[in-house]
Formats: structure tokens, sequence, C-alpha cells
């Protein structure tokens, strides 16, 4: 029986949080296994582009305080994986955030209320996160980030694949489709070591992508690797 397909809307998700999970990266101390333990990103409002960044927060190891006064937004980032906890307080946020925070953990945690009212009390209080979203050319930047920034928050931006890279998504060959860790350890055995960015991705990311991409494994690869993996699986899903 053929393979189906990956829809568009399920590689243009995985590519969305490839280049957040890139992009947050850069801020990850150099170490054995860099990422973002200890680090709080505030992502704003809870819409699409901002769950990206919230599962792409979690692969990274750090912690995530997001908000929206909209239960469908809510819902649907819960049922996605990107949320952990939905609260009613910024107080009940900040008890789940400082002690996972301070062992190192990923944690999102979301408050049901408007971004506005939690960033006004974030800057009441002295709440300050480590990392802010990239600013969009499609929306205002909410005010009180200039107040963040001005304290010492980082805003992120946008990066993509390293020059000579880009993102291949694989479906796991028939073969595989049983034994999915032998279908990663393939793909591990083609990047080099010191390739931490793609090694963590590779052994995250199913967690927090969606049921839709439970049979689909990601790497950035230059054109050496793309050409081995072709040869030993055919042309990727997103060619």
């Amino acid at each position: 029986m053929p393979q189906e397909s990956p829809s568009e809307s399920t590689l243009d998700s995985i590519v969305q949080v490839w280049q957040a999970y890139a992009s947050l990266m850069q801020f990850a101390p150099a170490a054995d296994d860099p990422n973002l333990g200890g680090k709080l990103l505030y992502a704003g409002e809870l819409d699409a582009p901002h769950r990206a960044l919230v599962a792409a927060a979690n692969i990274s190891g750090g912690a995530t305080l997001t908000a929206s006064d909209q239960p469908a937004a809510l819902r649907e980032g819960q049922r996605e994986g990107a949320i952990d906890f939905i609260v009613n307080s910024l107080d009940e946020a900040l008890r789940i955030l400082k002690n996972e925070v301070r062992k190192h953990q990923p944690v999102a945690v979301a408050v049901s209320v408007p971004p506005i009212a939690i960033e006004a009390e974030m800057l009441e209080r002295g709440v300050l996160p480590d990392l802010l979203p990239p600013q969009s050319d499609a929306t205002p930047q909410p005010a009180a980030f200039a107040q963040f920034i001005l304290q010492g928050a980082q805003q992120i931006r946008t990066q993509t694949a390293q020059a000579g890279q880009r993102l291949m998504v694989w479906t796991a060959p028939a073969e595989y489709a049983q034994n999915l860790a032998a279908f990663e350890l393939l793909l591990l055995e083609q990047l080099p070591p010191s390739d931490c960015l793609n090694r963590r991705w590779l052994r995250l990311s199913p967690r927090y992508l969606g049921s839709s991409a439970r049979r689909l494994r990601s790497i950035a690869c230059d054109e050496p690797i793309a050409t081995n993996l072709i040869a030993k699986l055919g042309r990727p899903s997103n060619h």
C-alpha cells in the first residue's frame, strides 16, 4: 500500500517550528548539549505563529509564558502539545514557572487573560523575561516589549537553516513504521557529532510537532548529507 503523503499544512508547520527553534537556539550557552534550560520566553498572544514558537521553546529546553482570552486558542495549544498548563492568573503561572526554571526543565504555561493585561502586570511586578518573540511586520509590537528590552530582555531574530543547508522532511519508510527509533538512528548516523542543533531537534521535536507529524522526521542538510539520504530513503516529503 502506498504511503500517504503529509499535507502541505503539516509540512509548513514543521518548517515554522524549525525556524523558531533555530532562532531560539542562538541564545543557548555553549555546552555539550546546548539548550535554553533556565531561560524564560514570554511568547505573547497564543496565536498560530506563537504556537510554533512555544513548541520550539519546548524543544530547546526553555520555559514559556503565553496568554490568550480566546478559549479555542488555549484548547488548540494544549491539544497540539505546545501548552502544558492553562491557568487563570500570573500568580499561578509564576508558581509553576519558577520551579521549572530553577530546575532547568522545559514547561509552557498559558494564562487565560488578554496578553496586554499580563504584560502590564509583569511590568508592575518586575517579572522580566529573558527572551521575546521576533518583531512582526504584520502586527504592531506590544508597548510593554520596549520596556522589557530596556530592562535587559532580548528579542529573537528569525533564523533559517545555515547557508548551504535546507530542512528536509521524510516520512518513515514502511520497514521503519513499527521502529521509528531505528529510523531516527539512520538519520543521526549521517550527522557529525558536533551538530548539536540537528541532534537535539531529531531527538525531541516528534514530541511537540503534533499527531499529524508522528511518522515524519526532519533534519537540516547540506548537499552531501542530502544526497546520501536521498539514495537511502528516496525524495523527501517536502521536495
